[in-house]
């Protein structure tokens, strides 16, 4: 081994720029917070981005497609005459006239239904080969390249506006290539957000961390609705730039582990010794060895106890938030609330209700799994109220405007609470299972096994609702609600094993109470 200015030489050269920048800035070394703070940060606006980017089609879906409605309304029964554009109620930019070829034909509402299928598709296939891959190489260069990706061909969409393409087959290549960049993104931040914290109320600041999910979504909301009067091409191109941009700023700045930016971990509360009275966190990555570890096989990391059923009850629990992220906005603009139409732009901005909604349940269910210590308990609770959330909003959502937000932020809140809380704090606990004896090089491979299961049922999702849509939106939310049972159902086992443990420890604290009165 070198001496220590030898040491601190080689980890001064091998520094990221903007690591470097910013102790200039600094006038000295970052402290290990700091470091979990840029970490926190950076990973946040970087995947925030990939899901504004994931957002922009649901805004343009009726823009694209406007005269779909009639066919896609039939519980309502309504009069033709409410759903006209004399009363001002269904205007559209003068730009986008009569919606896109071939989107605006009779089987448009399929063909957007098959772009979604296609994108989550591919996502979901390339998330098992990105989470193989991000256990073996460089996550900062490879969540740099995914963003960059995924920004060129999200902007590449958009250029068929100016391009006057028509071609069904452009825009599905396209949505499929952007598909397997998006699918870089999951993977990588967790593993780095993973590799910088411990288990210490993991759940909560995955919660909260989590946000970025409905934050972008709420943002490609807000921008896409925004540029749809300058031409919907904007609504793509400029959501892509933000997310290429962000991925030059991973590139600069982004520290993949502690040891790569020289921070030392005795700084990590997680890591600090005991105090009198507490017990010390368990670090979520050991680093008890200098031993290289290998990494773990894909079907070694299914066979990790607990993967496989929050994995499949993943696959139902994505079906459901996916279907109300690519369709919510089409289907607020397509239903008359309070007797009224709203435009396509109040639409998509109606429906960022529903991930502020998230952040809320999302951090609720982080906080509560803590509490408890019960990730199966709080997952398949929130599971279980997501499906009188869904039938209320459809069967009273329709009523004043006022009742339809606020159906919306409930659904929102227990449809993506449980999806925040298994998509993070709990892949996180599974990548570091005990049964990997210390192995932190399964991090990446078990999000995205269970993310990767989950999206595939985003991909059924939409997909079905482009076509069930069509006849009854009645029966869209039937298939939610079963959906969301179903994946209550399939934490069954690890649910009764929690309630089991729960009642152990129970009557092992009053074992010591009863033997003190004695």
């Amino acid at each position: 081994m070198g001496s220590e200015p030898e040491v601190v030489a080689q980890r001064s050269c091998g520094k990221l720029i903007g690591t470097r920048v910013l102790q200039y800035l600094n006038g000295g070394p970052l402290s290990f917070k700091t470091h979990q703070a840029i970490v926190l940060i950076v990973t946040f606006f970087a995947y925030a981005s990939y899901h504004a980017t994931r957002k922009t089609t649901s805004i343009v879906k009726n823009v694209l497609d406007p005269q779909s409605a009639d066919t896609s309304l039939t519980f309502f029964r309504l009069r033709p005459t409410n759903f006209t554009e004399s009363n001002g109620s269904r205007r559209l930019s003068s730009n986008l006239g009569d919606g896109w070829a071939p989107f605006n034909g009779s089987d448009g509402t399929s063909l957007l239904g098959e772009l979604d299928v296609a994108f989550l598709a591919v996502y979901a296939f390339g998330m098992y080969f990105s989470g193989h891959l991000g256990d073996r190489c460089n996550l900062r260069i490879f969540l740099t390249v995914g963003m960059l990706g995924t920004g060129l061909f999200t902007s590449l969409f958009g250029v068929g506006y100016w391009g006057n393409i028509h071609n069904f087959y452009y825009y599905l290549v396209v949505q499929m290539i952007a598909g397997l960049f998006q699918s870089t993104g999951w993977p990588s931040v967790v593993a780095v957000v993973g590799n910088w914290f411990g288990k210490s109320k993991r759940g909560l600041i995955m919660g909260i961390w989590n946000a970025h999910t409905s934050v972008g979504n709420i943002a490609g909301s807000l921008i896409a609705s925004a540029m749809l009067s300058y031409g919907w091409g904007w609504s793509f191109v400029v959501p892509g730039l933000i997310t290429a941009f962000i991925g030059l700023v991973v590139f600069l700045i982004l520290p993949v582990t502690p040891e790569s930016v020289g921070a030392g971990r005795e700084e990590d509360e997680c890591g600090s010794p005991k105090k009198s009275g507490e017990e010390a966190a368990e670090p979520l990555l050991r680093q008890e060895t200098p031993v290289e570890e290998k990494a773990v096989g894909f079907i070694e990391a299914w066979k990790i106890p607990g993967v496989a059923p929050f994995a499949f009850c993943l696959f139902f629990a994505k079906l459901v938030a996916y279907t109300f992220l690519y369709w919510l906005p089409f289907y607020v603009s397509h239903t008359a609330i309070d007797g009224k139409y709203l435009s396509s732009g109040t639409s998509g901005t109606l429906s960022t209700l529903f991930d502020v909604g998230g952040v809320l349940g999302g951090i609720l269910a982080g906080h509560i799994s803590d509490h408890l210590n019960a990730r199966a308990i709080t997952a398949a609770s929130f599971m279980y109220c997501a499906i009188p959330a869904l039938f209320f909003y459809r069967s009273y959502g329709h009523i004043s405007l006022i009742l339809n937000g606020v159906l919306m932020f409930i659904t929102g809140m227990f449809v993506n609470g449980p999806y925040a809380l298994i998509t993070t704090a709990v892949s996180a606990d599974l990548g570091t299972h005990k049964s990997l004896n210390g192995n932190s090089r399964a991090l990446a491979t078990v999000t995205a096994i269970i993310d990767g299961t989950g999206s595939i049922g985003a991909a059924v999702g939409p997909l079905l609702t482009g076509y069930i849509s069509a006849k009854s939106w009645s029966a869209v939310f039937t298939m939610l609600m079963v959906a969301a049972l179903i994946a209550g159902l399939l934490l069954t086992r690890l649910v009764v094993s929690e309630v089991a443990t729960k009642i152990e420890e129970s009557r092992s604290n009053r074992a010591p109470e009863c033997s003190l009165e004695v």
